[in-house]
């Protein structure tokens, strides 16, 4: 039985803690650093909630997993593979689809909150 005590409340605890940079192989422009706070994920490893922040830079994006996102501050651009961009800032929910390709180019240090499923196969 799932009680009030295994809720996750994002400003109550640190989450799991990762720093890294994209694979230079995917990396467009600059060297950016990421920052993700995992928060969550269930017992199949398929969802998962938290926040991720990133410096500005640029690099391609293949998603495998549908995602939620929230941007909380800071400005990105999004460029899908037929040449098409959209404008990310602050206040900006949307989905992503699994299969998306493109380019994340952050322009102004982003933050956003994420919620991924990932299908298993």
């Amino acid at each position: 039985m799932n009680t009030l005590k295994e809720w996750v409340f994002f400003d109550e605890q640190q989450g799991d803690y990762e720093r890294y940079q994209p694979a230079e192989e995917r990396r467009v422009k600059g060297a950016p650093v990421n920052e993700l706070w995992n928060h969550y994920s269930d017992p199949s490893n398929q969802f998962h909630a938290g926040v991720w922040r990133s410096e500005p830079g640029c690099w391609k994006v293949s998603y495998s997993e549908h995602e939620f996102c929230q941007i909380l501050e800071g400005r990105s651009i999004v460029r899908d593979n037929q040449g098409n961009e959209r404008e990310l800032k602050a206040g900006d929910r949307f989905v992503v689809p699994a299969g998306f390709e493109g380019e994340w180019e952050v322009v102004e240090t982003c933050q956003k909150i994420y919620v991924i499923f990932e299908p298993t196969a």
